[in-house]
């Protein structure tokens, strides 16, 4: 089968299609044909040996995949799964049997593997922060993954949604999920707009990037106000100031909260944001353009496509 073969960490360049023998399911394993492989920005850290962990070399990357299971008691059923953080970016890979979610009726593998990670994010981002209607709500990263469905989900719930993007197309997107106002988090000047707008300060600032842009966000919260420090993709994860209420992750079964995103959007509440769909042989290209920040919602490598 073809696979995306990291043999040495460095820059996306160093992910490279070759030609590796088919994965074997072992006892208790399914293997599954993978129509789309989702890209996390976690993995291009690890790419770079610079993530929150290491991988042995060489690897395959790839954490969500969704596809046809072709053994075991799922056979010829459509699933969506998670690999435990490497084997996706290939034509065939091997799962827990577990682990495995089948894909709703009305939802493309496609739209299954971009609610995998970030609907479960997402679903229990929002659960734990509970915003309330008419409260003030900071979403950063808009235009990402977790960030899109994190407006709606607000959106929808009644608050009032200020989206933070770093370009305008990003801005764009979230404004037509349910964003009230949006603002350009690379502006000097983007916590001032916040403040004119919401001089109370506001409620719930959801933080998936970190370094000096979560810093910034915290500020803007009032006294008691929740924040869900989820991401460090600008740099260190933000550390809640004493004077507010830090929200952690539940306790819940992951696998439980993608399948309630996926429910929600079969039924047409969630719509999963798809950016990029890059054949596989173009991994170095999907890592590049999520590192140069130009990728609007979730990036897909296809490995049937080209």
């Amino acid at each position: 089968m073809k696979a995306i073969v990291l043999r040495e960490y460095g820059g996306p360049d160093r992910l490279t299609e070759e030609e590796v023998p088919d994965p074997v399911p072992g006892p208790g394993e399914v293997l599954v044909e993978v129509a789309a492989a989702g890209v996390t920005f976690v993995e291009t850290q690890v790419r770079a040996g610079r993530g929150p962990r290491r991988v042995e070399l060489p690897a395959v990357l790839g954490n969500g995949v969704a596809g046809r299971a072709l053994t075991g008691e799922p056979a010829g059923r459509r699933v969506v799964t998670t690999l435990g953080g490497t084997g996706g970016y290939a034509e065939l890979a091997v799962a827990q049997a577990g682990q495995l979610i089948p894909v709703p009726d009305g939802l493309s593998a496609e739209e299954a593997v971009t609610l995998l990670a970030d609907g479960r994010t997402a679903m229990g981002l929002f659960t734990a922060a509970a915003p309330r209607p008419g409260e003030w709500v900071l979403v950063e990263a808009a235009g990402g993954g977790v960030g899109s469905l994190l407006v709606q989900l607000a959106a929808a719930a009644g608050a009032r949604v200020i989206g933070a993007a770093s370009s305008a197309g990003k801005r764009a997107l979230a404004e037509e999920l349910g964003a009230e106002l949006t603002v350009d988090y690379t502006d000097p000047g983007w916590t001032g707009r916040v403040r004119a707008a919401v001089p109370d300060g506001l409620d719930v600032v959801f933080d998936g990037v970190g370094g000096e842009i979560g810093a910034a966000a915290q500020a803007l919260l009032r006294d008691g106000g929740r924040i869900s420090a989820y991401g460090m993709a600008g740099g260190p994860m933000t550390v809640p100031e004493a004077r507010l209420t830090a929200v952690t992750f539940p306790s819940t079964d992951l696998r439980e909260l993608a399948r309630l995103a996926m429910a929600e959007a079969a039924a047409g509440r969630l719509r999963p944001v798809i950016g990029r769909r890059l054949p596989l042989a173009r991994a170095a290209d999907a890592h590049a353009a999520m590192e140069a920040r130009t990728v609007t919602g979730k990036t897909l490598l296809l490995p049937r496509t080209g």
